[in-house]
């Protein structure tokens, strides 16, 4: 056994569901901290901005979300090693469209290209189809055990 393979942090292809779930749960949760909080400090619409947030969440969640969660946890369930590395939870392109989103939000933010109502309102949009994914993952995790 290399030292690579002693000092991979492994987890079974059961428990990478979790932690998938956590990693949803975290980038969600994050984005709707962000939003809410901003939200409540600044907005004379604060319901408004949230269902206005609502009703775009839930369409990227229908139309987006739910084909990119199914397609982890399907690719998760067939990965032929019994314990991969706790971080393949995504592949490398999910991970290069992840920094991608998070460096746009940076920039958005910090330049102010856009009006920080509309962002913070679109933050919490996002969170809602990221929240829905990380329960389907927690879903598959509690329901669908594998016999390892």
């Amino acid at each position: 056994m290399t030292l690579a393979q002693k000092l991979k942090p492994s987890v079974s292809r059961h428990n990478l569901l979790f932690i998938a779930g956590l990693a949803w749960t975290t980038a969600g949760g994050i984005l709707m901290w962000r939003g809410l909080d901003y939200e409540m400090k600044h907005s004379p619409h604060l319901w408004l901005n949230i269902l206005i947030g609502i009703a775009i969440g839930l369409p990227f969640y229908i139309v987006l979300f739910a084909k990119i969660a199914h397609k982890h946890i399907k690719r998760i369930r067939g990965l032929s090693i019994p314990y991969p590395c706790a971080f393949s939870f995504f592949n490398f392109r999910s991970y290069m469209m992840m920094m991608g989103m998070i460096t746009a939000g940076i920039m958005l933010r910090h330049f102010d290209v856009i009006n920080k109502e509309y962002l913070f309102t679109f933050y919490i949009g996002m969170a809602l189809p990221l929240l829905i994914s990380a329960f389907r993952f927690y879903y598959t995790w509690v329901v669908k055990k594998e016999t390892e």
